[in-house]
């Protein structure tokens, strides 16, 4: 159960991140929407995250909570904001991800 909620707290980062990128293009009344947006999610996730802590390693958590947040808000940003998707991004990407399942494997 702790390894879902750690997803879905890597998720909500992805939301935070996503929301900054999108206030960032926006002015007024939607700018404060996507910025209250950041902020739920913001709380979501590190409640997630102290959640989680409590019963795995946090070393392996937070590894695996950044990496989410960093594949995701890389993915967002491709697909989203048009980014560009060179080889080495991809590549790249394609090592954090490996390396995400990796430390679930060697972890208890």
């Amino acid at each position: 159960m702790n390894w879902i909620l750690l997803l879905i707290a890597g998720l909500f980062e992805v939301g935070f991140a996503t929301c900054l990128g999108k206030a960032k293009e926006t002015t007024g009344s939607t700018a404060l929407f996507w910025y209250a947006g950041f902020l739920i999610c913001l709380t979501i996730s590190m409640a997630l995250l102290v959640k989680v802590t409590k019963e795995l390693p946090i070393g392996t958590a937070y590894a695996v909570w950044t990496g989410i947040g960093a594949v995701g808000s890389v993915l967002v940003g491709i697909f989203v904001f048009q980014e560009p998707a060179t080889f080495w991004r991809v590549f790249f990407i394609t090592t954090l991800i490996l390396s995400i399942v990796g430390l679930k494997f060697v972890s208890n």
